[in-house]
């Protein structure tokens, strides 16, 4: 599994702070092979970590060859609100006031996703409202920090629809704040 991106739910801006990290990985062995593209498939991983105590782990002592610990090629990013509720105009926008392309853009935190190819947004189990995007994920606009989503594609990141969520759940509960993009700030 190769780590895609790491999502500080607090950023939701919703006011509550204790939501945790969120740590998205997807299959890269032999990519298109993997079925990736199916919620399901075991082609993709969704970790949820609490952030009391988490803290980075210490560098390791001896004996550990320095290259299985870099990353290689990594997209540091900034959040940047947009009021345009439309992910796409919003990422024009963006672009166009920044003197940027708009695959600078690498996806964007709550809002309505931007499905490729038609709505697959899924229903709550419990009340049949539809889920909220946590975060969309775009490929990027370099090859050597692109994560691989087929070309053009893209990676969507909802709660999951099986879970029962509480008796009486409604839509409030499933609220999530719209307009936030993230852009690159740099490649290292």
């Amino acid at each position: 599994m190769q780590f895609l991106a790491q999502v500080f739910l607090a950023d939701l801006g919703d006011g509550i702070e204790d939501r945790g990290v969120l740590v998205l990985f997807a299959c890269q062995n032999a990519p298109g092979m993997c079925g990736d593209w199916e919620p399901d498939s075991g082609g993709n991983q969704a970790l949820l970590f609490p952030t009391d105590g988490l803290e980075p782990l210490p560098h390791p002592e001896g004996g550990v060859d320095e290259a299985l610990l870099l990353l290689g090629s990594v997209r540091a990013v900034s959040l940047v609100h947009v009021d345009e509720p439309d992910y796409d105009q919003a990422s024009e926008e963006w672009a166009a006031g920044n003197d940027r392309p708009a695959s600078s853009v690498l996806g964007q935190l709550g809002g309505s996703p931007a499905w490729v190819q038609g709505d697959e947004t899924p229903s709550c189990a419990s009340c049949a409202t539809p889920m909220p995007l946590v975060v969309q994920l775009e490929e990027g606009p370099d090859h050597s920090t692109a994560m691989n989503f087929g070309g053009c594609g893209g990676a969507y990141a909802l709660p999951q629809p099986a879970l029962p969520t509480l008796p009486g759940c409604s839509q409030d509960q499933h609220a999530v704040p719209h307009n936030q993009q993230i852009s690159h700030s740099h490649t290292d």
